[in-house]
This record gives C-alpha cells, structure tokens and sequence, in this order.
C-alpha cells in the first residue's frame, strides 16, 4: 500500500470515486486501466490493514465501551451510530463497512446473478398495495449479462450454473469439493427435490482459511473491492487512494458539480474532477446528497424528484442452524458452499434464494442480534427478557454455533416511499451529519415472510432445526439498497439509465443505491457488472473493450 499521509493534487482528476466498496472500487478500475486520473475517497483508514482486526468479529475483542468505535474502525466496519426513527431515535451502529474495499471486505463473498424475473419486479407484488416497485428496470438483464460475465472473472469467481436455470449457459471456474458437512446437507436437499447447486464465491480458498464472513480475512482468501480493484488500480493504472477522506458535501453550479469538499484529519480539502462518483453506500450516499444544499438545490443535490434516501431496501433475512445426523460437532473449516432457487419465486409471489451460511457468527454477536431485533419490534419487553437470560442464553448459542449446518434464506425487500434514510439534525463524533433510518415492514410483506418459513419448515422435516429470526430486525442492513434509485423518468427516479443524476452533466452513483428493487439474492455481482457497464459508457468504449480488466488484476 502506497503512503497516504503526504498531499495529493486539488485537481486535475478524470474521476473522483466517493467510496471504495464493490461499486466504486470496479469502476475506478475500469477507468483507471481506461488510461483516466483517478482519485479514490475513502471515510475509513487504509493504513489499518496492517494492524488490523483480522480473523474474527470485533465484538470478540471489545465489549460495548468508549473504545469500540475505534476497535470497530479498526476491523473494517463503520462505527458512527445511525438513528433508529421508528424507535425513538434510538442509536445503533450498522454492520457495513468503512475503510479499502467498504463492505466487501466485511462480505461472505456469494456473487450471484440476479435472475431475470427482478428486472421486471412488480408483476409479482400484486399485494403490496402502495409500493413503488417499477414495472421493469430501465435496463433488461440481457443488457447487464456480458457485464456480469466479465466480473465474474475480474472477481475470480468459482461455482457451478443453478441447474433450475435452463437459460444458463456461463462457465465459472470449478470450487473444490464439498466438505463432508456439505455433502450431507447436499444429500438431504437433493433427497427433497431441490436444485442445490455450488453457490459462486468470489474466494481463493486459502488452504487453513476457517472463513470469513463478517469480518477481515487474515489469509488473504477474500476477493474483495480492494484485492480486486483498489490495488491493481493504484499499482498497475496510477490510481491514488486518499484515506480518511470523510465526504461532507458536493458543490454544484449550474448542471456541472464543481467540487467534492472533504475533510481529512481536520483539514477541510476542496476536489475537482471532470467526473465525481459517488459509491458511499446505500446510506452514506444520500446523506452527502441531502447535505448538499444550496439555492439551485435547497432539498439537496440532485433531488428534484424528493427521492433521495427514499426507497431503502434490505433483505428479509433469516438463519436456520440445522442438526445433521453423522456430522461432526466442529468442522474447522466451513465454507458457505451450497445454494438453491426452488423457492425463488412463483406466478403470484416473490422470495429469493437459500444459501449455506457457513460458519455462524459468535455466541455474543448472535446474542446482541436478538437483544436488537426486540429493541426494535412491537414487544419492546422481550428486549429485557432476552437481557435477564442472558446468563443461560450464551452457553445455549454457543452450543448452537459448534454444532449446527446453517442455511440463510434471502426474502426480496420492495420499495416504499416512505422507508428511507435522512439526516438526522444531529453531529456525529467526526462532526457530520448523522444518518437516521426511518423504515417498516407491510403486512403483505410480514406475510410473505411467513410463507416462506413455512416452506423452509415443510422443507427440513423431519431435521431438528432453529430458526434464528432476523428479517423483522430492521437494522440489519448489510445489503441495504435503493436510495438513489436509477430510472427513465426524472420525476420517479434519482438517475437516468446511465447512473448519471437528472439535472447534472457529470455526477453518478454506482453502489446498491441506484436499485429500484432488492432482487432475491446478494446484490454484490449486480453491483459489480454495472459498475462495468457505467464504465463503459463513460470511456465511449464497447464492453468487450474493458477484457483487458480480467488479465490486469
């Protein structure tokens, strides 16, 4: 990693990249082997890669103290407190991340393709009444597929197709074998009826690597933003990344943004590039929006329409720890490795994938989830029950966590006008605005969860089984997305097709913000192919052009 710590030039910049997370970090690639100046901005401290908390999840390390922002800082997650609305501005710290490569660093690596049927999204929520789902995105997944293609290679991802996918004729390069542990959860599923195939894995798989979900590997076996794309940016296509660059606002005149206004360790520091990019998140990117007021924008930059930070989506995400006869009690090594879509979606009804989960976060994590999803539901008592049994709960989980083969199920989020991120009026520690969440669950969509429970029930009879319940916990928001949602109308949407704002000639976002709808699986390769596809458009360039990115990195 280059030192950060000397001046890097105010201006002169093709592109200035917000954020370094999967978005960010793919297109400033493809600029910066495009021949473009590049600058990437990133809140988090890149120079924490060498003393970093590596191997497990911060909370293994500090309890809740004056010291876990900074331990949290260091393990790659964000550690400013965002407010809860619907709980009396309660605040809580989301697990995305912050630093080299945002929350890919954080990620279980799945990079899977949205299936055709989210590109045309609302046929299947005929219940949910006042949703804003889109009848089709402005793009059709034939348009994103050679996109995908090239970032499955620039991401090194292994798998196999989803055989209940006839349509799928890509070639992904092979995952090693099964574990024992995966071979008898692929016997059950099998058994059943299901389509159970190797879920793609942006992963080296490191030899000893005991997997690393959730928090920073320390074998080097993730393929995230910054193995992927910082690196090779700044190493190979003289990229510069300026660390603990926190974004307080971009300033426009005119339909020109003429300067990206940061500041760095107390330092104000004014950008200009020919192009700014903003890849802070689906919750750091509108806050730098709505903070960028002026006259020409007095609701903030780029929000004519007033739909900036509307439409937040995250996935209703549950956990099964299931208990397989025969299986050892402690498989070291337990990668997330099986995945299928028989549930995906049927004429009436949309769901999503099951994945294995691998390897089930510690007994505290889990344990502060649950205290949090009864902080935030309708019977805030559960809260103090969960907190008196806390004693018996974390040998129990423990337990659980030695024991267990874990699947995920991934319900699709729709878009509401009214779930959405603000600014809250309130400073955070680094003196910006901090963020506020403001987001319920419809009945419709309550009832869509509880069907697919019920599938899930139905489907691992007669397997003893817990159901770890985390779709209701709406601060679980790692793949949260559709802030600034992309789309033909300027009324009905933030950016135009090309991610490029309505309103302004070189401004664009390329994170999970730009989502009209939430898609049924990890949004990471979606975001991915296009940020390729901006890419391609902003270089003038064909996609098969950008090739030359698979062998560069």
């Amino acid at each position: 990693m280059p030192d950060l710590t000397g001046s890097v030039p105010r201006d002169g910049w093709d592109a200035i990249v917000v954020g370094t997370g999967i978005g960010g970090a793919t297109l400033g690639h493809a600029l910066a082997a495009g021949g473009w100046r590049v600058l990437f901005c990133d809140k988090g401290n890149a120079g924490s890669a060498t003393n970093a908390l590596r191997g497990d999840y911060a909370e293994c390390f500090v309890a809740e103290s004056d010291d876990a922002r900074r331990a949290l800082a260091r393990a790659g997650r964000a550690s400013e407190a965002v407010l809860d609305r619907m709980c009396g501005d309660a605040p809580f710290i989301p697990f995305i991340g912050s630093g080299a490569g945002g929350s890919s660093a954080l990620y279980g690596m799945a990079m899977e393709r949205f299936d055709p049927v989210d590109f045309a999204p609302r046929a299947r929520f005929a219940h949910a009444a006042d949703t804003t789902l889109p009848e089709r995105w402005p793009i059709a997944y034939e348009e994103l597929a050679p996109h995908y293609e090239m970032a499955e290679r620039l991401y090194r991802v292994r798998g196999t197709r989803d055989p209940s996918r006839g349509d799928d004729a890509r070639a992904l390069s092979p995952p090693p074998p099964l574990s024992p542990r995966g071979r008898a959860l692929s016997a059950f599923l099998e058994q059943k009826g299901m389509h159970v195939y190797r879920i793609p894995l942006a992963c080296d798989f490191t030899a000893g690597c005991r997997y690393c979900q959730g928090y920073l590997c320390p074998s080097d076996c993730k393929i995230d933003g910054m193995r992927a794309c910082i690196a090779p940016a700044i190493e190979r296509h003289g990229a510069t990344l300026l660390d603990d660059c926190n974004v307080v606002r971009v300033e426009a005149k005119g339909r020109a943004v003429t300067e990206v206004v940061c500041d760095r360790r107390g330092e104000t520091l004014r950008l200009r590039g020919t192009i700014v990019v903003l890849a802070a998140g689906a919750l750091g990117t509108p806050g730098i929006l709505l903070a960028s007021t002026s006259d020409a924008w007095p609701d903030g930059l780029a929000n004519r329409s007033g739909l900036v930070g509307r439409n937040l989506m995250r996935h209703f995400n549950d956990l099964y720890a299931l208990f397989l006869p025969g299986v050892p009690r402690d498989e070291g090594n337990r990668q997330k490795e099986l995945a299928f879509n028989d549930f995906y979606a049927t004429t009436d009804a949309k769901f999503g994938t099951v994945q294995s989960f691998g390897r089930l976060p510690p007994a505290e994590v889990i344990f502060r989830s649950l205290r949090d999803d009864a902080r935030a539901g309708p019977q805030a008592w559960r809260s103090a029950l969960i907190g008196v049994a806390r004693p018996l709960m974390a040998p129990f989980l423990r337990r659980i966590v030695a024991r267990s083969t874990v699947l995920a199920t991934i319900v699709d989020d729709p878009p509401y006008a009214d779930n959405r991120v603000t600014l809250s009026g309130q400073s955070s520690p680094t003196g910006t605005p901090t963020l506020a969440i403001e987001y319920r669950i419809r009945p419709a969509d309550q009832a869509r969860i509880a069907r697919q429970r019920a599938l899930m029930r139905n489907l691992l009879k007669p397997l003893r089984f817990m159901l770890i319940r985390q779709a209701e916990n709406a601060r679980l928001l790692a793949h949260a997305c559709g802030t600034c949602r992309f789309g033909d109308d300027p009324r009905t949407s933030v950016l135009d097709a090309d991610n490029r704002a309505h309103g302004l000639d070189n401004l664009y976002v390329v994170d999970a913000s730009f989502m009209p709808s939430s898609g049924g699986t990890n949004p990471g390769l979606t975001i991915a192919a296009n940020a390729l596809r901006v890419a391609s458009h902003l270089l003038g360039r064909p996609a098969t052009s950008l090739e030359t990115l698979n062998g560069a990195s």
